[in-house]
């Protein structure tokens, strides 16, 4: 009896599912079942009386011909106002049982609580599909793109479409309905940003699909989200809990949302031509608001009006500014203490030579991360091939540069001839700072790795004979034999003598 006690404490005493109880007890789910229906026809509730023993109980919950009251008529029962307490029900810690309680207290002789809950059932079930589901206000938002796309019409040139992206609030089924260029990382951060924007708040819970922009792993019980989108979610305070893989009813507001929108929206601007996003954004705001207060076909009140009623108050405030999209990457530190991000170089503190970093890149800053803490930051830059760099990276002096300095990498290019020193020290003095020139003058050095000693001194003489020192003119040199071959002499320009040449005597 044990087992049956214990049943019926988590049924009464904690609100537990009948599968909850089975996975707790270690009972198979129709056992449970089984218990708590004879429960209810036995009229046994918790606590149990002091004075019924094991056997007692036994007795009452195991009899094969359960003795039962007699039940009053429909007629003499107060039928309950099922929308009222469907609308309860969307008020956070607000459960069936308790309802039933309440009932009960009103309408002694009313319907016991099995019967209660299969009428309200049957009651919800007529209901459109977007309402038949209860949630508790500010708890989920679900997002998602529409299927549908709009043709935006180029007149230079071919078209493009847009793509339409629909949340909709769980408790108050308030939506909200953007069109995007395309439905990449950006795009698919920005609609979120500007959902929760919508709304004037955020949801605790944001249930999406599993786009690659969402999840990189799809998995049941432990998805891989995109570290981007997790950012967002963390800066907002949101979690994200995308649903499961081909598990549309995990997401069945989103589903009925986008349809929704594809049918009042899209299809009322399906003869409208529009040439840009912006346009049809606009045309899509008035019908935006016209769906979000429309009323309800089988409850009181609209979208709007059960947002402000209910769940404006629950979501969570947005905080002080919004997310700005970011993409990461990875970049290793060079001995110049430089990593290259987009074609650019950034400057890291010294210490971290040789070492992986993680890039977060946005509109406007490149933030650098080691470990997970921020060792630098900088204004972000479009110019390529130059260099950012901050005085407090770089060492107090090149002797405590680890064992890297100007001089010994001349000295070092100096081994191999000094035709290669003089482009090695040539290539350090034309830039601002000479730790920039370490990069180009350490491939200089390696190149003879490949090529041997005396092909790239004569790469080097040949280079500086012309004026190309750099790394790429030298590997260039290289690659087509060019070193190989004497170096041609600058001849001076024939210049042969004619009545219409001024010669330099015009100039003096």
């Amino acid at each position: 009896m044990r087992s049956i006690k214990e049943v019926l404490r988590l049924r009464h005493q904690h609100h537990l599912s009948v599968r909850e109880i089975a996975r707790s007890c270690g009972l198979p789910v129709s056992t449970v079942g089984d218990y708590l229906k004879r429960a209810a026809m036995a009229h046994l509730d918790w606590p149990l009386a002091g004075e019924l023993d094991e056997g007692q109980l036994q007795e009452r919950l195991l009899a094969t011909t359960p003795v039962e009251p007699p039940e009053p008529t429909a007629a003499d029962k107060a039928r309950p106002d099922w929308a009222a307490l469907h609308e309860q029900l969307r008020r956070k810690g607000v459960t069936l049982q308790l309802l039933w309680q309440e009932y009960r207290q009103a309408h002694p002789e009313g319907y016991r609580y099995s019967r209660f809950c299969e009428l309200y059932r049957a009651w919800a079930a007529t209901l459109e599909p977007v309402l038949r589901q209860v949630y508790v206000p500010g708890e989920k938002l679900f997002v998602d793109w529409a299927g549908q796309t709009v043709p935006i019409h180029d007149p230079q040139g071919p078209g493009s479409s847009a793509h339409l992206f629909v949340a909709v609030l769980g408790a108050s089924n308030r939506t909200f309905v953007e069109a995007f260029a395309n439905e990449q990382l950006e795009s698919w951060i920005s609609a979120h940003c500007h959902a929760y924007a919508f709304y004037g708040g955020v949801a605790r819970i944001t249930v999406p699909d599993n786009p690659r922009t969402a999840v990189l792993r799809p998995c049941r019980y432990e998805p891989l989200l995109h570290r981007t989108y997790q950012e967002m979610a963390e800066h907002y305070g949101t979690a994200i809990v995308p649903a499961r893989v081909q598990k549309p009813r995990d997401k069945a507001k989103a589903e009925t949302g986008v349809q929704i929108a594809e049918r009042q929206i899209l299809a009322v601007l399906r003869d409208q031509r529009f040439f840009s996003v912006g346009a049809l954004n606009e045309a899509i705001a008035p019908l935006l608001a016209k769906l979000n207060a429309q009323p309800f076909q089988k409850l009181e009140g609209s979208r709007d009006e059960w947002f402000e009623r209910h769940e404006r108050a629950q979501l969570l405030p947005l905080p002080a500014t919004a997310y700005e999209v970011a993409t990461w990457s990875s970049a290793g530190v060079n001995i110049d203490y430089h990593v290259v991000v987009e074609h650019h170089y950034y400057s890291v503190p010294y210490t971290l030579i040789h070492e992986r970093l993680d890039v977060r890149l946005s509109a406007t800053t490149v933030e650098l991360f080691h470990a997970g803490k921020r060792v630098a930051a900088h204004p972000r830059s479009h110019q390529r091939g130059t260099f950012t760099t901050l005085e407090e990276h770089r060492p107090k002096s090149h002797q405590r540069f680890l064992e890297w300095t100007p001089g010994r990498i001349i000295h070092w290019a100096r081994s191999i001839g000094p035709h290669c020193a003089r482009l090695v020290e040539q290539i350090m003095a034309e830039r601002p700072h000479p730790e920039q020139g370490f990069r180009s003058g350490l491939g200089i050095i390696r190149l003879a790795r490949g090529a041997g000693n005396a092909r790239l001194e004569a790469a080097c003489a040949r280079a500086l004979h012309h004026g190309t020192c750099s790394y790429r003119s030298v590997q260039s040199i290289l690659g087509t034999q060019l070193d190989r071959q004497p170096i041609e002499p600058e001849l001076p320009l024939p210049s042969p003598p004619h009545a219409n040449l001024r010669g330099s005597p015009y100039y003096s």
